[in-house]
C-alpha cells in the first residue's frame, strides 16, 4: 500500500506543477491584456478626434501571491513524496532474512 501511496503523492506533486504553471501562464496573459497598451488597440481611440488614456488597473498582488503559494505547495509535496518513498521498498529493501554471518542480530531467546 505504500508503493500506491507514492503514486499518488508523485502525480499530485506533478499536478500541482502543471496546474501552477498554467495558472502563472494565464496571469502573465491578463497582465498583458490588461495593460497600458491595450488603449492604443480599442477602435474608438484609433480615431484622431478620440483622446484616449490609460487610467489605471486593479492591483494583481493578490494573484502573484497565489501562483508563489502554488509553487511553494508544489514544493511541500514533493517534500512529502520524498518521505513517502523512503518508507517505500524501493528506497531500502527489506533485510529480515539476513543470516547472523552478515551481522543480523538474532531474535532473543525464551521470550
Amino acid at each position: 500500500m505504500i508503493l500506491g501511496d507514492f503514486v499518488v503523492t508523485l502525480v499530485a506533486t506533478f499536478l500541482w506543477l502543471v496546474s501552477t504553471s498554467a495558472w502563472a501562464k494565464a496571469l502573465t496573459d491578463i497582465k498583458i491584456a490588461t495593460g497600458h497598451n491595450i488603449v492604443q488597440e480599442l477602435l474608438p481611440c484609433k480615431k484622431k478626434e478620440v483622446l484616449c488614456y490609460f487610467g489605471s488597473v486593479t492591483s494583481m498582488g493578490s494573484l502573484n501571491v497565489s501562483v508563489i503559494f502554488g509553487f511553494l505547495n508544489m514544493i511541500l509535496w514533493g517534500g512529502n513524496a520524498w518521505f513517502v518513498y523512503k518508507e517505500t521498498s524501493l528506497h531500502s529493501p527489506s533485510n529480515t532474512s539476513a543470516p547472523h554471518s552478515q551481522g543480523g542480530i538474532p531474535p532473543p531467546a525464551g521470550i
